[in-house]
């Protein structure tokens, strides 16, 4: 069983803990930075928060998710939208000057398949950002030592960054380093561990979705334990990483 199969309950409260964050705003701008044109495709976009925002910066976005809970809340923003599957882009070649995929590759069964149809919409020069969480980013995440459960998948499920690479021939990899709450990932709220004590925020997190699913009771136990040394003020503070990897259509 993949990881939030269905969004339509997440859809409805999704946007009062997850918005734009700086950290990968910053970094995303400048991946998708000399495209030859504005018209831009977010792939997995969800409810169009990074759309969003770019399309108040002069791009022409379309957002394309396969939930229609969450493009009814991208509609809202007044986006345009379009339901489909990251692997299977209903859309003729060349069609876009740029496509960008964020937090959403470990949500899609066949990874090279959703890349290649993003370079295949790609305009010449089109610019492609890909912001994912690598093995290499997660290795030192300390939240695999309070839910040990999740340490065989947490390990197992992110990509080598050598492997995104290989997929995306010539491409630039640039850190998205934490230092905000505003995107509520995983990464994101490992920096302000009190913040995973809030049931609202843990829900709309793949992680916790999967610990709540699949192992309660070592979610139970992590949580208590975080609380305990919060209280003693002994609680890690580490935020997470992320990559930001750019590529450049010939």
């Amino acid at each position: 069983m993949g990881l939030l199969p269905d969004y339509s309950n997440q859809a409805r409260a999704y946007d009062t803990t997850r918005g734009v964050s700086r950290s990968v705003l910053v970094p995303l701008r400048q991946a998708l930075a000399g495209a030859p044109g504005p018209d831009l495709l977010d792939v997995g976009g969800g409810t169009g928060n990074y759309a969003a925002a770019l399309a108040g910066e002069g791009w022409r976005a379309l957002v394309l998710d396969r939930s229609l809970e969450m493009l009814a809340q991208a509609e809202a923003k007044g986006l345009a939208t379009t339901r489909a599957d990251a692997t299977e882009l209903p859309f003729a070649d060349e069609s876009f000057d740029a496509v960008m995929l964020v937090s959403m590759i470990h949500h899609v069964d066949d990874r090279a398949a959703a890349l290649a149809g993003a370079r295949r919409v790609l305009r010449p020069r089109g610019r492609l950002a890909l912001m994912a969480f690598t093995r290499e980013d997660i290795e030192d995440s300390w939240c695999m030592d309070y839910f040990p459960a999740s340490r065989p998948w947490m390990e197992a499920t992110p990509p080598p960054l050598a492997e995104l690479l290989a997929e995306l021939p010539g491409a630039r990899r640039a850190a998205v380093v934490y230092d905000d709450l505003q995107d509520g990932s995983m990464a994101a709220l490992l920096g302000r561990p009190e913040a995973l004590l809030d049931p609202a925020r843990r829900s709309q997190t793949s992680f916790f979705e999967r610990m709540e699913r699949d192992h309660p009771e070592d979610l139970r136990a992590g949580l208590r334990r975080l609380e305990t040394e919060l209280r003693a003020g002994s609680a890690p503070h580490r935020s997470g990483e992320a990559s930001m990897i750019g590529w450049v259509k010939a």
